[in-house]
């Protein structure tokens, strides 16, 4: 069994008949770019002010959780967002998570994670890893967040505006081919390395 959508060039589904749940599953991209961003700043400043983590210690963890972000990113669209649907339970659970972003991949509302879940999430990461990393955790967790950001404001830009005429434009040519061409090819959204990587930037399979 396996969710397959066409993509629509415009519109909205709803996906819940309870309005809070409905209201709760979209979201304007500037709320959960702000409480990120704030949340990173936030705990950067914890570091600074209450733990004894040397500058360039800061700057090497910081610079490890960003690019952990990228890795976890691709692992997460490719084995989550685009699970298996063998039953019927996996298959309106994928739809819901990611295959109503495939049928209307224009809607703006649904292009970010729901920001309450996005911060009960980022919370449990700040628990989770306070336990195994100590006072690392505060320079890890917000480059890890400014990852997610990153990752938030590329996916946001597009899907909303036509491709830039320098190398990023290299960006949108991948994530179209992923939502247009071949949804199991090129699952990085802000970078290509883990698709690099994983051998799944098969842009001839799909026809570029």
């Amino acid at each position: 069994m396996r969710n397959e959508v066409k993509p629509q060039k415009k519109g909205t589904k709803q996906l819940f008949d309870n309005t809070l749940l409905e209201t709760l599953s979209r979201t304007h991209i500037s709320v959960p770019l702000l409480i990120f961003f704030s949340y990173a700043a936030g705990l950067l400043y914890w570091n600074i002010t209450y733990t004894n983590l040397r500058a360039v210690t800061t700057l090497v963890l910081f610079f490890v959780g960003f690019i952990a972000f990228t890795w976890v990113e691709y692992l997460v669209h490719r084995y989550v967002f685009h699970m298996k649907t063998y039953t019927e339970l996996r298959n309106k659970i994928q739809y819901i998570i990611h295959g109503v972003h495939h049928e209307f991949p224009k809607d703006k509302d649904r292009l970010a994670m729901p920001p309450l879940l996005s911060i009960t999430l980022g919370t449990i990461l700040l628990l989770l890893f306070r336990v195994i990393m100590g006072d690392f955790v505060f320079a890890f967790l917000p480059g890890f967040m400014v990852g997610y950001a990153t990752y938030l404001a590329v996916h946001y830009l597009v899907h909303a505006y036509p491709p830039p005429k320098n190398f990023f434009k290299a960006l949108w040519i991948n994530h179209s081919v992923h939502h247009y061409k071949d949804g199991e090819v090129v699952f990085g959204v802000s970078s290509p390395l883990w698709d690099y990587l994983y051998g799944t930037l098969d842009l001839k399979k799909s026809g570029h």
